[in-house]
């Protein structure tokens, strides 16, 4: 537990248990509607029980239903008993118990959508999550690159050389390079037959410089095998940016030799002398020192990954070869530098101002030295000539570390790309960034990158190139590597949030309605227009069906031009509060002129009034739900021959509500209605569509709200 490693997997094995963005909003929403539903009942149920002990509740004879002590225990039971049915059906439809079911549905059908778009969900709440998402953290080798390396350029000390050189190499610093590049590799090469093509396996670096050894130098490194021994081992550390070996050569067993293969600019510093082609070991001044170094910042700015091979020799004096199996780090001899071409996905560019576009920002973090990562950001759309003047938008991963608290929270928002990071380095960012109040995603592919992964609201992992630890470490599996796959998440992230706003904005409609319609009727006439059932059935069909119908609209262009919303907006925008208390207000007015004034306006008798007011109420959430598939376009019909389910789920809820009137009156407490009547009630609730048309037309204030 004291290695890197060690402190590495218990961070990924903690487990966080972080409530998601929208969960935290979800929790605050249900606790006040429930209070407000409570205090509702609780209103109507005093009132009602007052308005029946004191003689003011009539019955059906038009008498008082309480007469003191000549009303029959029995009797008052049953009042007491109802009043109580009332306000406990009250509750129930206050409380939206299909946000659960709508939440679910959403995240579970674009969970299946998702993975046409190549993203595999492995957790449903990060599909919503990265709807919130303000921040995405990625890294470049494989996302925002091909992970196609294959070398471009080679200098030899201090000389470019082309393939066509490398017959003017001395064969001295051939078999160094050998050495090099046979010996201090990760890759294998196999050759099924003497006379076969080679077949390279290891990583995309590995299998590029072993590569370019085999065919455009030449090198023999199958001779550097068998005419070496390697006794010691330093694989590649992410924090020293170099994998090194020792080795023994057959013919000269007092001398031992290092080689190193890591960054360029860190294994130059360590270098004192170097090979020119004719293989004239050199000292290294200054001036070529430096020229060197402009050679690794051209290479870098051309965004090339920089590769430079290191050597010494150790001469044996004692005769024991275990007390030489530290690597020398000092003093060694320059053989050369490779710069290594991993082109940008297409598309990336397009993907990155995308997120822009919609307000995300996007991070780059490599282990790449500054240059080559302030190169590939410029190709893919991260920095700007904009973004360029600011000094502090490229720094190292060891400068961001070594920044005091304050200093860090300070400087994460300029930053846009950090060079030669660590996971430490990667992990601190995300902490950092969540601390500030951003909800972040983060990219990665390697063991390394899991802590990070762990820690950020959306883990998203790479299918092909990334680990079974990083895979298992994130929330979403990108299945084809791609960076433009993680702007396709986006666009679903919003989806679902927009979809469970949507939901939201329809059942508060209905919940609002029926809590002022009751409350009002309550305290007015001591009766509630809508039963028990009525209420219930209401919010059975509203609920399940409502919430299957408004959790399948997919995804539109219109969702990257808004803005992130981040932890701070309310869940319940303006917006929302606009078209539910426009359609609430017109649904009450409604449904009281028909409880006070139905009976005369139609001529029908107190049990039809009470299903013309059932039926409306029903048809207007009906009609409503159009109105909620876009909460802030006028067109409330595009697009909806797209979402065939929507048009299903109206169709059977129309021909369930009539059922409901007209064949199931004991149940429902209802009388059939005549073609007028029902044309009457449609005709009301249509009415629910112009008004939303004008309501669209109030300007709203759409800034996020903090």
């Amino acid at each position: 537990m004291n290695t890197a490693w060690g402190e590495m997997m218990s961070s990924i094995r903690r487990d966080l248990n972080e409530e998601t963005p929208l969960q935290v909003r979800l929790s605050k929403l249900t606790s006040y509607i429930g209070n407000i539903g409570l205090s509702v009942a609780v209103l109507v149920l005093l009132v009602l029980l007052i308005r029946y002990f004191t003689g003011h509740t009539k019955a059906e004879n038009g008498r008082s239903a309480f007469n003191g002590s000549r009303t029959k225990f029995d009797d008052v039971m049953n009042s007491v008993v109802s009043i109580i049915a009332a306000a406990v059906t009250i509750v129930v439809v206050a409380i939206p118990e299909g946000l659960p079911l709508a939440v679910t549905l959403t995240l579970a059908y674009s969970m299946k959508r998702m993975m046409r778009d190549h993203a595999m969900v492995r957790k449903l709440s990060a599909c919503e999550t990265m709807g919130s998402a303000t921040i995405i953290c990625t890294d470049k080798t494989g996302t925002l690159t091909l992970n196609e390396m294959k070398v471009t350029e080679f200098w030899l000390g201090k000389e470019p050389i082309d393939n066509s050189m490398s017959s003017e190499i001395a064969p001295n610093v051939l078999q160094l390079l050998s050495e090099g590049v046979g010996l201090n590799t990760t890759g294998t090469v196999y050759k099924p037959e003497p006379t076969s093509v080679p077949e390279i396996y290891g990583s995309p670096t590995e299998k590029a410089i072993l590569s370019w050894a085999l065919n455009d130098m030449g090198l023999n490194i199958d001779e550097s095998k068998q005419s070496c021994e390697i006794i010691h081992v330093e694989a590649f550390n992410s924090e020293k940016k170099r994998s090194g070996v020792l080795i023994r050569r057959n013919n000269n067993k007092r001398v031992l030799a290092t080689h190193w293969k890591g960054a360029a600019e860190m294994l130059l510093a360590m270098c004192s002398c170097y090979y020119d082609k004719k293989g004239v070991l050199k000292f290294m001044n200054e001036d070529e020192r430096a020229h060197i170094g402009m050679v690794i910042e051209s290479m870098a700015a051309k965004s090339l990954r920089c590769i430079a091979f290191a050597t010494s020799d150790v001469t044996v004096t004692d005769g024991n070869e275990e007390n030489h199996t530290k690597l020398e780090e000092t003093g060694l001899t320059w053989l050369g530098l490779v710069g290594l071409k991993d082109p940008c996905r297409p598309g990336v560019k397009q993907a990155v101002e995308s997120c822009k576009k919609a307000g995300v920002s996007i991070k780059m973090i490599t282990g790449d030295n500054m240059h080559t990562a302030r190169a590939i950001a410029f190709e893919c759309g991260i920095l700007n000539s904009e973004s360029s003047l600011h000094n502090e938008a490229v720094v190292e991963g060891v400068q961001f570390r070594n920044y005091s608290d304050e200093e860090r929270r300070q400087k994460i928002e300029t930053i846009r790309v950090m060079a030669r990071s660590s996971p430490f380095d990667k992990l601190l960012m995300v902490q950092c960034l969540k601390q500030k109040g951003h909800v972040v995603a983060v990219t990665g592919d390697g063991t390394n990158d899991a802590p990070a992964l762990k820690e950020a609201d959306i883990g998203l992992s790479m299918g092909i190139q990334g680990t079974e630890v990083a895979k298992e470490s994130s929330d979403i599996v990108i299945l084809d590597d791609n960076f433009t796959s993680v702007a396709t998440v986006l666009r679903w992230g919003r989806c679902v949030y927009n979809n469970i706003q949507k939901f939201i904005q329809f059942q508060l409609t209905v919940n609002v309605a029926a809590l002022v319609i009751n409350f009002i009727a309550a305290v007015s006439s001591g009766d509630v227009p809508l039963t028990a059932v009525q209420l219930l059935w209401v919010n059975l069909i509203m609920d399940t069906l409502g919430a299957l119908a408004l959790a399948t609209e997919q995804p539109t262009n219109d969702l990257m031009d808004k803005r992130p919303v981040g932890r701070t907006e309310p869940l319940i925008t303006k917006v929302m509060w606009r078209n539910l208390i426009a359609q609430a207000l017109y649904q009450v007015a409604i449904l009281l002129i028909l409880q006070f004034k139905g009976k005369s306006i139609f001529g029908v008798s107190e049990e039809v009034k009470d299903t013309l007011i059932f039926n409306t109420f029903v048809l207007c959430q009906i009609f409503n739900e159009f109105n909620a598939r876009n909460m802030d376009k006028k067109n409330i019909f595009k697009g909806i021959h797209k979402n065939r389910l929507f048009l299903a789920i109206i169709g059977i809820t129309l021909v369930l509500q009539a059922i409901m009137v007209e064949f199931l009156q004991r149940f429902a407490n209802t009388e059939r209605l005549s073609w007028e009547q029902w044309g009457a009630c449609i005709g009301i609730a249509a009415l629910t569509w112009p008004i939303g048309w004008i309501v669209k037309c109030i300007p709203v204030d759409k800034k996020v709200q903090t």
